[in-house]
Parts: C-alpha cells; sequence; structure tokens
C-alpha cells in the first residue's frame, strides 16, 4: 500500500512539493526558534541591567539619607531631629505616591501600552 501511495505521488509529481513544504515548515519552525532565543536574550539582558541600576540608585539613595540627616541632625544640634526629618521627607512622598496611586498606576499603564505596541 505504502508503494502505491509513493507512486501516485511521483507520478503527479507531487513528492517534490512535500519535500518543499516540509523543508519550508521545517525552516520557519527554526526560524521562529532563533526569534524566542533572541529575545528571551535580550530580555534577561535587560533585566540585569534593570536590576543592576535599581540595587545601585537604591543604595545611592541610601548614603544619600544617611548623609542628609548627618548634616540636618549637625545643624539642628540635635542627632534625632536631623533623621526624623529625612523620615518627614520620605513619608510625605509616600503619601504623595500613596494618594495619587491610581493616576500614576493608569499613566504607567499607557505608557506601556504605547510601548507595546510601537514594538509590533
Amino acid at each position: 500500500m505504502d508503494k502505491i501511495a509513493e507512486s501516485i505521488l511521483k507520478f503527479l509529481k507531487l513528492d517534490t512539493l512535500v519535500g518543499h513544504v516540509t523543508g519550508y515548515v521545517e525552516a520557519r519552525i527554526e526560524l521562529m526558534k532563533v526569534e524566542i532565543r533572541e529575545d528571551i536574550a535580550r530580555t534577561v539582558a535587560r533585566s540585569i541591567v534593570l536590576i543592576s541600576l535599581i540595587l545601585v540608585g537604591f543604595l545611592f539613595l541610601l548614603f544619600a539619607s544617611i548623609g542628609l540627616a548627618h548634616f540636618l541632625a549637625s545643624k539642628l544640634q540635635s542627632a534625632y531631629l536631623g533623621y526624623w526629618s529625612v523620615a518627614g521627607i520620605y513619608g510625605i512622598l509616600f503619601l504623595g505616591l500613596f494618594l495619587f496611586r491610581k493616576p500614576i498606576y493608569e499613566a504607567f499603564e499607557e505608557r506601556l501600552v504605547q510601548t507595546i505596541k510601537r514594538k509590533k
């Protein structure tokens, strides 16, 4: 039965067509694999850079805050008042972000949607 199917395909010259279609599909699959690997590598690289930036930024903010607290403590001549002043600044910042979290969230969401649309 198998020989009959092969002879029919050869007679109608469909064997080469089937071979070309199979080759095309295999090539497309390999291309998609390469593209997926590239996308993963790009995403991992960006994530590593972003995490590094966040870490360095956090350390900068931490030491700048300690320095500011020491400076204010020396100017106000009170060890506690300098640190409470810096804590108050962060408290006000937190309160502002908390109160306006929905508009901030919506702005970030809109920006991300625009960025994703531009990539396509």
